[in-house]
C-alpha cells in the first residue's frame, strides 16, 4: 500500500437530493440531486444517537421545534456490514417505517446502491423511500427552509451578519476536528496517524484560545457551528481520546473547550440528545479492527457533565 493511500479519507458522496419550501431552488448550496417540497408529516428523520453526524440533526429538530413536524426514528448503536438496524423498537422494526434495516429505504429509491448505508437519513413516511443522507446539508436546510414552522422562541442558527466567518469556522471544524479524530483513529501508517494527531490538536489549541474570552464559537448565541463542534467534544474523552488515540490530553484538561462543552451539554436540546452507553457501544463494538476484544470501558463518569460550567 502506498504510504499516501494510508491516510484515512471520509467517502463524502451522498445522496444529494433536498427538501426546501415548494421545492424551490436553494440560495445555499449544490443542486446536484432531486428537490423535494417541505411538508410537515411527510419525512421521517433517521439517526442513530451513537452517531456524531447524526446527533446533530437531532439537536437541530429539537432546538428548532420541529418534533412533530418531522418524526424521528433512531435505530440501535450496534449495525453490521449491510445496515444500521432498528433493534432498539419492538419487534426490530421502525414502527412508522416498517422496516428492519435503514437499508430497506436506501433500496427502495435506489435499488442498485452500494454505498455504505449512513446516518442521518431523511425518508418519505408514505412511500418508504430514502430522500437524502448528505449530513452536511440536512440540518442547514431544516433552519432555511422549514422556517415557517420552527417554533417561535428557535434560536437563530445562521445569522446572515456571521454567514461569512462561520461557513469559515465550521469548514475548519469540520476538517481537522470533526473528521480529525477519525483521520487518528483509522489512520493506516505511523506517519499517517501523526499527521492526523498534530493537525488535531492545533485545531483544539486554536477553539481553546477562541472560547477563553467568548461563551460560543461566534459570540454570545448559539449558532449551527455549536452543534457542529458539540457532537464531537460530547465523545471526547469516551471514545476519541482512547479508542481513536487522541490522547494528547482529555476534553477536561483543556478549560474552556472543558467549560463550553458542559455549558452546551446543560442547554436544552444538547445534553438529553447525548446517550454515553450508545455511544461507547457503538464504537467499542463495531470498531473490530481498531478493538478487535469488543470490551466496552465503563468510564469516564457521565456526571462530571453536570457540573457548573461557570460560562454564563
Amino acid at each position: 500500500m502506498a504510504e499516501a493511500k494510508k491516510a484515512y479519507t471520509r467517502d463524502m458522496n451522498y445522496v444529494p437530493d433536498r427538501i426546501t419550501r415548494d421545492a424551490r431552488r436553494p440560495e445555499h448550496g449544490p443542486v446536484a440531486g432531486e428537490l423535494w417540497p417541505v411538508e410537515p408529516g411527510r419525512y421521517r428523520l433517521v439517526a442513530a444517537a451513537a452517531c456524531p453526524w447524526a446527533n446533530r440533526s437531532i439537536i437541530v429538530r429539537k432546538l428548532l421545534g420541529l418534533e412533530d413536524v418531522i418524526s424521528l426514528g433512531m435505530p440501535g448503536p450496534v449495525h453490521d456490514e449491510r445496515s444500521w438496524t432498528f433493534d432498539l423498537d419492538p419487534g426490530g422494526r421502525d414502527p412508522v417505517l416498517g422496516i428492519e434495516r435503514l437499508q430497506e429505504a436506501y433500496l427502495k429509491r435506489l435499488p442498485d446502491y452500494s454505498r455504505g448505508i449512513t446516518v442521518p437519513a431523511i425518508v418519505e413516511e408514505s412511500t418508504g423511500k430514502l430522500i437524502t443522507n448528505d449530513f452536511r446539508w440536512i440540518t442547514h436546510d431544516l433552519f432555511h427552509e422549514w422556517k415557517e414552522f420552527h417554533r417561535e422562541d428557535a434560536p437563530d442558527l445562521w445569522p446572515v451578519r456571521l454567514r461569512e466567518e462561520m461557513d469559515e469556522v465550521m469548514e475548519r471544524i469540520f476538517t481537522e476536528v470533526n473528521n480529525g479524530v477519525y483521520r487518528c483513529g483509522f489512520a493506516g501508517s505511523q506517519d499517517a496517524y501523526d499527521e492526523a494527531y498534530d493537525r488535531l490538536f492545533t485545531a483544539l489549541d486554536w477553539l481553546e484560545e477562541r472560547l477563553t474570552d467568548q461563551r460560543y464559537l461566534m459570540g454570545e448565541a448559539i449558532t449551527e457551528a455549536d452543534v457542529r463542534l458539540f457532537t464531537t467534544l460530547a465523545r471526547f474523552d469516551a471514545v476519541y481520546h482512547g479508542h481513536f488515540k487522541c490522547n494528547r490530553q482529555t476534553l477536561a484538561e483543556l478549560p474552556a473547550l472543558w467549560g463550553y462543552a458542559r455549558d452546551l451539554f446543560q442547554t436544552p436540546g444538547f445534553g438529553e440528545t447525548i446517550d454515553f452507553d450508545q455511544i461507547k457501544r457503538h464504537y467499542y463494538v463495531v470498531h473490530t479492527t481498531i478493538n478487535p476484544t469488543q470490551i466496552v470501558p465503563k468510564g469516564p463518569d457521565p456526571g462530571a457533565w453536570l457540573t457548573p460550567s461557570n460560562r454564563g
